[in-house]
């Protein structure tokens, strides 16, 4: 099982790519990329030179170092798209037009929980799947302060109200849920 650790966040990268379930000329979006991508270039090689992947954050330096790394790579696939995902529409993606979007390790980071989703869900078509990972109810010295984690229950609940029916649920890691979500 391959895991990655940035900071004190470990994932099972491996299950989470299986779980996105990417296929050649699919278009994805990473709602909360961060500065390194992490997803994005694997995503980006799945989805091969006719997909597309839009890399989305509120960072300008997180967004300028994907881009330099994609043109490093020459995955010409990879689009940064600059976004503060809390405003409906403002997201520069066409609306119904995303087969796969991640929310990994983004929902935490804003008190806006249902804006986000809903301004991530737009942007999905129907029948696409949206996966959201993030921190578990659990006691542990690292990561956000519980009050600032989501509950699953309250996402499962929150999704229902933005077209979204829940289709799986996984353990993301020792310290994170994993949603799969599918618009309808």
């Amino acid at each position: 099982m391959s895991k990655v650790r940035s900071g004190n966040i470990l994932l099972d990268v491996d299950l989470v790519l299986s779980k996105m379930k990417l296929k050649d000329k699919m278009t994805v979006a990473d709602f909360g990329c961060g500065t390194t991508g992490f997803f994005v270039f694997p995503v980006a090689k799945s989805v091969g030179k006719n997909g597309k992947v839009y890399a989305v954050d509120i960072l300008k330096i997180a967004l300028e170092n994907i881009k330099k790394k994609a043109r490093h790579e020459n995955l010409l696939s990879v689009q940064v798209v600059w976004s503060d995902l809390e405003i409906f529409g403002a997201t520069e993606i066409e609306a119904g037009s995303v087969d796969v979007g991640l929310l990994i390790n983004t929902l935490y980071l804003s008190s806006r929980k249902n804006e986000i989703l809903r301004e991530t869900t737009r942007t999905l078509k129907k029948g696409a799947r949206i996966i959201v990972i993030d921190w578990k109810d659990v006691a542990i010295p690292f990561g956000p302060q519980p009050e600032e984690r989501i509950d699953k229950d309250a996402l499962i609940e929150m999704s229902k109200k933005n077209s979204l029916s829940l289709e799986e649920e996984f353990s993301a890691g020792e310290y994170h849920f994993g949603l799969i979500f599918t618009k309808i």
